[in-house]
């Protein structure tokens, strides 16, 4: 009976909650598809995120993987301007009634320099979503055995699923704003609308209400300040809404130089999750690649059914340049040791 409890618990906790990570700035093609080839050091990138939910409670608990890249194109050809192109895919396993989501998402942005020390995004993507779901695996309350105290999966039940399997088109939009006056000092802002198609996502011929997805939005704002020759401080801030459901993290982190040219890095900070999670990150960079990690750590009312063990992520990026002299040459926009 806990289980049910529980279940229904998290189902009105998430409810109209897309897929995300507490890395989203990991993550930035999912977080606004005007990040796409805005990649203030490198030429392009690639990168996988990994996130495990749930996992002292469910069952089965929530897990997300991504795979995603982008990369800058006619940057020689458009002035003071280029274009990104890029692609993720996502894939969510959520619950015993193993609820399955596959995404695919092709994106482009358009950026313009205005100036010397700012610049302006555009982009979206349209994408393919998949959901499906396996009913034998579901326990439903007719199926509950009251003088057991049990469900009996041999007893049939009145649920009944139209298909377990559902497909449509997506499409995300989104602006981006990167201010850098100095070589010490990066700023930047973006917003941008998920689901502006609305798509219908339902198991069923005739739910009996508004199956279509709410538009989400999302609004971010970091910065990058390099304090000196060993320290550079990332403050950032995150807000995301749709439909009853919203989520606003704040936190800082902050890159220690432990090589002297920047090479290693070790990588530190804490996030919080309003009335939800404290989020601490450790991280590690060497040349090209950086790895982090991140356990949310529940401090909410849910702490009396998890005991604070929240959400475990981890998340790798690989920057690159197309000709290696690019390194040397190429203006970067963000502070680097």
């Amino acid at each position: 009976m806990m289980i049910v409890l529980l279940s229904g618990y998290f189902s009105a906790s998430v409810k109209a909650q897309d897929l995300h990570f507490s890395q989203f700035f990991n993550s930035p093609l999912t977080t606004n598809p005007a990040n796409t080839g805005f990649i203030p050091d490198a030429d392009y990138r690639i990168g996988a995120n990994y996130r495990s939910q749930w996992v002292s409670v469910m069952d089965v608990p929530y897990k997300t993987v991504s795979i995603w890249g982008d990369a800058q194109v006619f940057r020689n050809r458009i002035e003071n301007g280029w274009i990104g192109l890029g692609g993720v895919i996502l894939r969510d396993a959520a619950g015993s009634g193993n609820l399955t989501s596959t995404k695919i998402y092709g994106s482009i942005a358009y950026h313009q320099m205005l100036g010397y020390a700012s610049l302006l995004s555009a982009g979206f993507n349209i994408g393919w979503a998949n959901k499906r779901i396996d009913p034998t695996r579901l326990k439903f309350p007719d199926q509950f055995n009251e003088s057991t105290g049990f469900f009996d999966a041999g007893v049939p039940t009145s649920v009944y699923f139209n298909s377990t399997s559902t497909s449509y088109a997506d499409i995300q939009a989104g602006l981006n704003y990167a201010y850098f006056p100095t070589d010490k000092l990066y700023v930047n802002a973006g917003f941008s609308v998920h689901h502006i198609n609305q798509p219908k996502e339902t198991f069923f011929t005739d739910a009996g209400f508004d199956n279509r997805l709410a538009p989400r939005y999302i609004g971010f704002l970091n910065a990058s300040m390099k304090m000196n020759d060993l320290v550079i401080l990332s403050p950032m801030a995150y807000y995301t809404n749709q439909s009853k459901a919203s989520e606003f993290l704040l936190g800082a982190s902050a890159n220690y130089n432990l090589s002297g040219d920047g090479e290693t890095q070790v990588i530190g900070g804490i996030y919080y999750r309003s009335n939800e999670s404290f989020i601490p990150l450790i991280g590690f960079q060497w040349k090209n690649f950086r790895m982090t990690f991140t356990y949310d750590v529940t401090n909410s009312s849910l702490t009396k059914y998890n005991n604070s063990q929240g959400a475990i992520e981890f998340s790798l990026v690989k920057n690159g340049y197309y000709e290696e002299y690019n390194a040397y040459q190429r203006q970067s926009l963000c502070p680097k040791f």
